[in-house]
């Protein structure tokens, strides 16, 4: 009977601890789920590729060929193809240089408008093969293709439709079988391609051409699924419309292809996007590290100051800066240009590198869920990342995130982040901080933000700070906030205009260089 009763009093122990062990899971539980879920995406949203395009923020162009060797930018396409001999071509040099610099792609001129090809051409001889470049078995394309794989940086072409030297340019039916036969030679031969760039761009007096666009596009998605195609109007990112590498101060990502036609595009609605377009198409910000876009030796490259302001307008407007940086008569980056970028660098460096609101204590207006709800938490705007963010509770009109940064800190710089794979957002914004009276003073506004948005203004001091939102196109996200201090640039009322002329794009109808004092860097 002891054994008996030994037996049930164990028995009812464990049930007594099985009983605890449940309704602490239960409690648990139930505190943590379920999981309030993620707002709708508000379309349209970003392919993968334009994701992985937005993400990699800078990408270097590298202009290169026979203007390299006879001083000019627009060539005649009749040069002789023996001027193109690089004697010590590099692309590998090239390669370091741009992931050196922070660049995540570079994209090639394979054809410029002259015609001459970097690669062996199977359609012409007017090409790398005719010339003294590895005693005619040279392969400029194949050299960087390599090159761009063993680095692990993303690899784009550039094939100008205007071909000056092509018999058939000029028959409609025979030149664009003639470029698609080009444009699948360099998508099938050289691995994976991350952009295809081209435009509309064609000399006064040229030959009438129409060029296939939507066969082109379909060829190039068909070969390269991975691939972005940039061109005036798309379809996967768009030219910002000027060659000074600067965007709009208001820039959507958000655009109607429907609107714009390569080769006619109007340039403002190009700089800023459409905040009711369809298609997610972001804009691209070209321009080159020197007043031309071929080396010249009688030129010299822009200071790492004139390029930090122009990542200001570029990057930082939610675009991607396209830096050009074309190689030397040898086959080189230049020396000059190499410094320039290490200093440009460095400058990016001691600037960004710490987030001055990292350990700041951080509240919201509201939160997705509950105050308490850490998968939409205002802490997730200090990590790095596009899919942490915070996220307001619904149907609210006051979107406000508080910082106390714990002691005084003296900045003038502010980045603000959106994820943008849950569409582009927010309107209308501005940042206030405490001044010594302690009340709030605003002291710097913006209108979009998208992937990123950098602000500079005086700098000041304070403990506390809040960012606002006064506009947006549904529910506001932010993946990311941060105060950062510049002592280097120094603000000023330059006008926010840019030239209009340009050389590679479509407008363009007589050959222009810019010079230093007309590259406008607001």
């Amino acid at each position: 009977m002891k054994n008996f009763l030994n037996s049930i009093s164990t028995s009812i122990s464990r049930f007594h601890l099985l009983l605890l062990l449940t309704f602490s899971l239960s409690s648990s539980s139930s505190s943590s789920f379920p999981r309030k879920p993620p707002p709708l995406p508000i379309l349209p949203l970003p392919s993968a590729p334009q994701l992985q395009w937005q993400l990699g923020h800078m990408a270097m162009f590298l202009h290169f060929g026979p203007n390299t060797f006879t001083d000019s930018e627009w060539g005649s396409g009749h040069v002789d193809p023996s001027v193109f001999n690089p004697t010590s071509l590099n692309a590998t040099q090239w390669v370091q240089v741009a992931k050196d610099s922070g660049f995540s792609r570079v994209i090639l001129t394979a054809k410029h408008h002259d015609g001459f090809c970097l690669w062996p051409t199977e359609y012409t001889n007017y090409s790398v093969s005719s010339s003294p470049l590895r005693n005619g078995a040279g392969d400029v394309v194949g050299e960087l293709a390599k090159a761009a794989r063993d680095a692990g940086v993303g690899l784009g072409l550039y094939l100008s439709p205007w071909d000056r030297h092509e018999h058939c340019y000029g028959n409609t039916l025979e030149y664009n079988e003639y470029y698609m036969g080009q444009m699948t030679e360099l998508l099938t031969r050289y691995g994976d391609i991350k952009e295809v760039w081209l435009d509309g761009a064609k000399g006064e007096g040229e030959k009438d051409m129409d060029y296939f666009f939507d066969s082109w596009f379909s060829l190039i998605h068909q070969h390269q699924p991975g691939a972005v195609i940039f061109s005036d109007a798309g379809p996967d990112t768009r030219w910002v419309g000027d060659e000074g590498g600067v965007a709009g101060s208001t820039c959507w990502s958000l655009f109607n292809r429907s609107s714009a036609k390569i080769g006619d595009t109007d340039f403002q609605y190009s700089r800023g996007g459409d905040p009711f377009g369809h298609d997610w198409v972001p804009a691209e910000c070209d321009v080159s590290i020197r007043p031309g876009w071929f080396w010249h030796s009688s030129q010299v490259p822009k200071s790492a100051r004139t390029l930090l302001e122009l990542y200001y307008k570029s990057a930082g407007r939610n675009c991607l800066l396209l830096l050009n940086v074309p190689p030397n008569s040898s086959g080189l980056i230049s020396a000059e240009d190499i410094q320039v970028l290490k200093e440009f660098s460095e400058l990016r460096r001691s600037i960004f590198s710490q987030n001055l609101a990292i350990d700041a204590i951080i509240h919201a207006s509201s939160t997705r869920g509950s105050a308490n709800n850490s998968w939409f938490s205002p802490d997730n705007v200090v990590e790095e990342g596009l899919h942490s963010y915070w996220a307001p509770e619904e149907n609210q009109s006051n979107w406000v995130l508080y910082f106390d940064l714990q002691e005084l800190v003296s900045f003038n710089i502010l980045e603000v982040k959106e994820p943008i794979h849950m569409g582009q957002r927010v309107i209308k914004f501005h940042l206030e901080i405490v001044n010594e009276d302690g009340k709030w003073k605003k002291v710097t506004n913006g209108t979009t933000v998208g992937y990123q948005r950098l602000l500079q203004f005086p700098t000041v001091q304070s403990r506390k700070i809040r960012f606002v939102i006064g506009k947006s196109r549904a529910d506001p996200l932010i993946s990311y906030l941060g105060i950062y201090m510049d002592s280097f640039s120094i603000l000023s009322n330059i006008s926010n205009t840019t030239t209009q002329t340009s050389i590679n794009s479509s407008r363009i109808l007589y050959p222009f260089h810019f010079n230093h004092s007309q590259i406008a860097v607001m």
